[in-house]
C-alpha cells in the first residue's frame, strides 16, 4: 500500500512538473514571438544564427537525406516488384520525402547538433551569471539570445528541408535507375503524377513548426538550467530528448491536420 502510493506522488510529482515546464516555455514562446514582431533584436546576430544552424548543418542533412532516398527506393522496389508496380518507386520516395521524411529527419539531425549546442551554450552563460550580466546592462535575454535563434531556426530549417528533399529524391533516382534497373521514363512520369506542390507545401509548413520547437526548447532548457557542470550537461541532454519527442508527437497532428485542409480545399 505504501508502494502504492509512493508511486502516485512521484506520479503527481512528475506530472506537476511537467505542466509547469509547459506553461513556463508557452510564455517564453509568446515574449519572444511578441519581441520578433517588434523586430527589437540584432539582424547581425540573425545571420550569424542562420549560418551555424543553416550552412554548417548542410553536411549532416544532405548525408541523411541521400542515405534515406536510396535505402526508401531499394525496400519500395523490392516491394513493388513483387505486384509488377517497378515504375512508381519514385512516386512514393518522392511523396515520402516532401511530405515526411524529409521534414522529419532533418529536424532531428537540426536537433541532435543545433538543440544541443544552443542548450550548452546559454546553459553555460547561465552558470557563469552572463545571463544576470545582460540584465544589469538592461538588455533583455529573450531579446539578445532567444528571439536570434528563433528566427533563425524557422529560416534555416525549412531551406534544409528543401535540401533534403532534392537530394533524397535524386539520390533515389539513381539507385532506382542505375542500380535496380527501372525505366527513367515512366518512373520519373509517374512520380510527376502522383506527387505534386502540395507535398512540398506540407513539409515546408511542418518544417517552420519544427524550426521553431528545436529553438525554443534548447533556450527554454538553456536558461532553466541548474548551476554547475552536471546542470548544463542534463540541460544539453533535455534538450535534444525533448525536442526530438515533440517533433514526432507534432508530426502526427500536423499530418492529421494538414491533409484534412488539403481534402477540404480539394489541393
Amino acid at each position: 500500500m505504501l508502494s502504492l502510493r509512493a508511486m502516485n506522488f512521484l506520479a503527481g510529482t512528475w506530472v506537476g512538473e511537467w505542466l509547469v515546464g509547459l506553461g513556463r516555455i508557452t510564455l517564453l514562446s509568446r515574449e519572444a514571438i511578441a519581441s520578433a514582431s517588434t523586430f527589437k533584436f540584432s539582424r547581425r546576430d540573425v545571420l550569424y544564427q542562420i549560418y551555424f544552424i543553416g550552412i554548417k548543418s548542410q553536411s549532416v542533412v544532405i548525408v541523411t537525406g541521400a542515405f534515406t532516398g536510396m535505402v526508401l527506393a531499394a525496400q519500395t522496389y523490392f516491394q513493388f516488384h513483387k505486384v509488377k508496380m517497378d515504375t512508381a518507386t519514385l512516386a512514393v520516395v518522392s511523396v515520402s520525402m516532401c511530405s515526411e521524411l524529409g521534414p522529419v529527419l532533418t529536424a532531428l539531425m537540426v536537433a541532435g547538433r543545433v538543440g544541443a549546442a544552443i542548450a550548452a551554450e546559454i546553459g553555460t552563460m547561465r552558470v557563469t551569471e552572463q545571463i544576470d550580466a545582460l540584465r544589469t546592462l538592461a538588455t533583455h535575454p529573450t531579446d539578445y539570445l532567444v528571439v536570434p535563434r528563433l528566427v533563425a531556426s524557422i529560416i534555416a530549417v525549412p531551406l534544409l528541408t528543401v535540401e533534403s528533399m532534392i537530394v533524397g529524391i535524386a539520390a533515389s533516382y539513381a539507385v532506382a535507375v542505375g542500380l535496380l534497373g527501372i525505366d527513367p521514363a515512366y518512373a520519373w512520369w509517374n512520380m510527376l503524377k502522383y506527387s505534386g506542390d502540395v507535398d512540398v507545401m506540407i513539409g515546408l509548413i511542418k518544417s517552420v513548426f519544427y524550426g521553431g520547437i528545436i529553438a525554443m526548447v534548447g533556450c527554454y532548457k538553456g536558461l532553466s538550467c541548474s548551476v554547475g557542470a552536471e546542470g548544463v550537461g542534463r540541460a544539453t541532454t533535455e534538450a535534444v530528448v525533448y525536442s526530438s519527442i515533440t517533433i514526432l508527437i507534432c508530426n502526427f497532428f500536423l499530418t492529421l491536420v494538414l491533409e484534412h485542409i488539403c481534402i477540404i480545399l480539394g489541393l
